[in-house]
């Protein structure tokens, strides 16, 4: 990759990286800790927080593909940017859909045990983790 597409790639994927680790494996869980914070409470802050940071990834999802598209990439950063970018249009499009029905009708009273959309989109966040990983340090050495 040229220098420039490789810079921007390595710097967007960290950022990218860090606020997936810090709101889902940090904020998300510590919420429901708080005193005061009951489920619906919780569902409702979630839902805020996480449509930002979907809206941010999908943003920074463009920057990458941009770059990496720019930039001539090897083919282990080609794979990684397109694996990273399908597992968030997987969540986009199909997970979240499926939470966001289900926390429509928790914050309207009803109860259910936990849901296996919200294991899916767990499993979904720690492989973009690891894809983000992966395409960082690919970038940085290329």
């Amino acid at each position: 990759m040229d220098a420039t597409s490789a810079a921007v790639t390595a710097a967007v994927t960290f950022v990218w990286l860090g606020m997936v680790l810090a709101i889902s494996f940090l904020e998300t869980p510590l919420k429901f800790r708080a005193p005061g914070v009951d489920v619906p409470i919780g569902l409702g802050i979630g839902r805020i927080v996480f449509r930002a940071l979907n809206a941010v990834e999908a943003v920074l999802a463009v920057v990458i593909l941009a770059a990496v598209t720019v930039g001539h990439p090897s083919a282990s950063v080609g794979a990684a940017t397109a694996i990273t970018a399908f597992l968030l249009a997987v969540q986009l499009a199909v997970v979240r859909p499926l939470l966001n029905r289900r926390s429509d009708r928790v914050l309207a009273g009803e109860t259910f045990p936990r849901s296996r959309a919200h294991l899916v989109y767990v499993a979904l966040e720690l492989a973009k983790v690891a894809a983000l990983l992966t395409l960082g340090i690919s970038v940085l050495a290329t």
